[in-house]
């Protein structure tokens, strides 16, 4: 199987120089790439497309003619020109949903280079990245494996991470519990068990609200920048300032991402610690297949929705099922808060705010949620027999 690790870097100020000089080198290979596949295109449309090997081949003329090119580890030049063709070739699979490859700018915030050279870890907090050198890190404890391929990105906030696809062996299986559990997936709790535990919503609001409020700041400070800008314009300075001259917007800008990466860190851990704690607790889970994008259409609830990251929990569950060896199941959502875990009777289309109710043909009292999460587990246990 790979895995994926991300480590945070600490790099000296030599190393965060040549780390922006290879940000630069592979924004700037991308976007010679591009321009040239567009003039092909524009000169002769009958030409068929070029290929990464094509564009790889003429990598030893750019690097002649652009000798910075050089500074950078080759493999991530290569894996530069992959991501160019598969982005052309996504989008001719598909236009409606793949956009057409678009150049790179140099004030996007977040700069990020990927390899595929050999990454060594030299000691508990250090490691060895093609020509970077030994840079410290992180724990690399759990970083056992072959590397296939490493990003070295500058997030929006000013922090440098390592991201590592490690191979490891197919599974690590955890003893088995004979328990199998439905989940129903909510709003106001994120998951609710057939057994009858509920799982509360991720909450971080000290720094959800530090989020809205620096904000607010950095859209006045970014407006007061761009009419000093103008005004040096105006007045016809030989040097005129840019937004990026600006202290204070750019502060600004990076507390307010750094309160944003803090509250998707939060969010992050609660899922995994959630969906370990299942995946060690019961052998098969069944979960529905909600269509979030569509939920999300309802205004009321799309920043809950958001909020409980129904995608990700999905997708931490199925990678942590395949590789400790349990079963996930995922079936259908229809009518499981509507039909009667009991008698299996329809009694129709409620209210959110109901949130209990009794069924008429037995007379059995429910608990919405929880009826909807063992509704869940029998269709689940349908499907595996």
């Amino acid at each position: 199987m790979l895995l994926g690790f991300k480590l945070r870097l600490y790099p000296n100020k030599e190393q965060k120089v040549l780390l922006g000089q290879m940000f630069g080198n592979s924004r700037f290979l991308h976007n010679k790439m591009l321009n040239m596949m567009n003039e092909r295109y524009k000169n002769n449309p009958d030409l068929p497309m070029l290929n990464w090997v094509a564009l790889n081949n003429l990598l030893p003329l750019v690097k002649q003619e652009y000798p910075h090119l050089t500074d950078s580890d080759s493999s991530s030049l290569q894996v530069d020109n992959q991501t160019l063709i598969k982005s052309w070739k996504n989008f001719f699979s598909n236009p409606k949903h793949f956009g057409k490859p678009q150049f790179k700018s140099r004030k996007h915030a977040r700069q990020s280079y990927t390899g595929k050279s050999k990454v060594k870890v030299i000691a508990k907090r250090y490691m060895k990245l093609p020509k970077i050198g030994i840079i410290k890190t992180s724990k690399t404890g759990r970083v056992d494996g072959v590397v296939k391929r490493y990003t070295v990105s500058l997030e929006p906030s000013g922090k440098y991470y390592l991201s590592l696809q490690v191979e490891v062996p197919d599974k690590q299986p955890l003893p088995k519990t004979g328990k199998a559990v439905g989940i129903d997936l909510g709003v106001s709790d994120l998951a609710i068990l057939s057994d009858g535990i509920k799982f509360s919503k991720f909450s971080a609001p000290y720094h959800e609200n530090q989020v809205v409020a620096w904000q607010k700041k950095m859209s006045k400070r970014r407006h007061q920048a761009k009419v000093k800008v103008a005004m040096d314009k105006n007045r016809g300075e030989l040097v005129p300032r840019e937004l990026e001259d600006f202290s204070n917007w750019q502060r600004a800008r990076q507390t307010k991402a750094r309160y944003q990466e803090k509250v998707a860190n939060k969010r992050k851990d609660y899922l995994h610690k959630l969906t370990t704690y299942l995946v060690k607790t019961y052998d098969v889970i069944v979960i529905e297949d909600l269509k979030a994008k569509n939920l999300m259409k309802n205004h009321h609830l799309a920043k809950s929705i958001a909020n409980a990251s129904w995608h990700e929990f999905k997708r931490l569950l199925e990678y942590k099922c395949a590789w400790y060896d349990k079963k996930l199941i995922v079936v259908p959502a229809h009518h499981t808060s509507q039909e009667c875990s009991s008698c299996h009777q329809n009694s129709g289309k409620k209210p959110l705010q109901i949130r209990e109710w009794t069924c008429e043909n037995c007379g059995a009292h429910h608990d919405r949620d929880i009826n909807a999460s063992i509704n869940i587990l029998h269709r689940g246990l349908a499907t595996l027999n």
